[in-house]
């Protein structure tokens, strides 16, 4: 089971970046995404009050969804879809991959959790693979400080959804559902980016295009509805870090839609930089070398 709920987060959301890239547009993105989390919470809580296991929360508790609406159904989708107007989608997929890199830091600042040197080579390769990834057109582009604006942006909310990470974790061990987790903290969330736009005095837009439409069902309804509860699940049953895992493969799905769909176009070096960041994620979840494993079995025989 756990194995199904793996490759269908990383089937569902490798294919969000695409779908988040055609919400960029004529309507303005704090609406976009608080059309996506307000639909995706309403089908949650319809489902859970059917079926009879919408969980009831005390204050406290509502504070801490509230928190998890604001890093992971707000300021991340925020940034995220505002890097989206600078960067192709398939290389905030690639930056988003270093989740795994920020969960194993943020294990340490919160929790005690030394990275052992393995971990941290791993997070040392995975940010060299960004930089090399970003670096030819960030120094010749004539689009150079908007491709470094939209690094920045997908490396922030990139940081915002680690935090999530670790407040859902928390979350579960205390013994809150998921689901219902989920549909608190998506509907918090897309009440702080309604008060956002009534406080920035932001114009409200909506569009009937049917290519925004689909983009908006798909990114609620599977995107957010099942993608995040399935990956929150594996935080639950995994760990942060090893649920990061998916992320590293997010960017395989993600990469291929963005060259058909996107035309992005692939030079050696973008693949050196897409493949020293996974090398990266991998290493930071093997759990020894295979020349470890060699030495090991070596000793056994002597």
């Amino acid at each position: 089971m756990i194995g199904f709920i793996y490759f269908a987060t990383v089937f569902i959301w490798g294919t969000t970046w695409l779908a988040i890239a055609y919400q960029i547009g004529d309507v303005p993105i704090a609406n976009s995404i608080m059309y996506r989390f307000a639909l995706a919470s309403l089908v949650l809580v319809l489902f859970l009050l059917i079926t009879k296991r919408l969980q009831r929360l005390s204050l406290k508790q509502h504070g801490s969804c509230l928190l998890l609406g604001l890093c992971l159904f707000s300021c991340n989708f925020m940034l995220f879809y505002h890097a989206a107007q600078y960067i192709p989608s398939g290389l905030i997929s690639i930056v988003f991959s270093i989740a795994t890199i920020m969960n194993m830091g943020n294990s340490w600042l919160f929790h005690g959790q030394k990275p052992s040197l393995r971990l941290i080579c791993g997070g040392i390769l995975g940010i060299s693979g960004i930089i090399l990834l970003f670096y030819p057109d960030i120094s010749h582009s004539e689009t150079a400080s908007q491709q470094l604006l939209g690094l920045v942006m997908a490396l922030a909310g990139t940081y915002c959804f680690s935090l999530g990470n670790m407040l859902s974790a928390k979350q579960q061990k205390q013994g809150l559902s998921v689901l219902s987790v989920n549909a608190y903290g998506m509907a918090y969330g897309a009440a702080l980016l309604l008060v956002w736009g009534l406080l920035s005095g932001q114009e409200f837009g909506f569009s009937t295009e049917p290519l925004y439409l689909g983009s908006l069902i798909y990114l609620a309804i599977i995107g957010s509805v099942l993608g995040f509860s399935f990956y929150l699940v594996l935080v639950g049953k995994l760990g942060p870090q090893k649920a990061a895992y998916a992320t590293v493969l997010f960017p395989v799905v993600a990469l291929g839609l963005s060259t058909v769909f996107e035309g992005y176009q692939w030079t050696l070096v973008s693949l050196s930089g897409v493949a020293i960041v996974l090398l990266g994620n991998l290493l930071v979840f093997t759990k020894a070398s295979p020349w470890q494993k060699w030495r090991l079995k070596l000793a056994k025989v002597e």
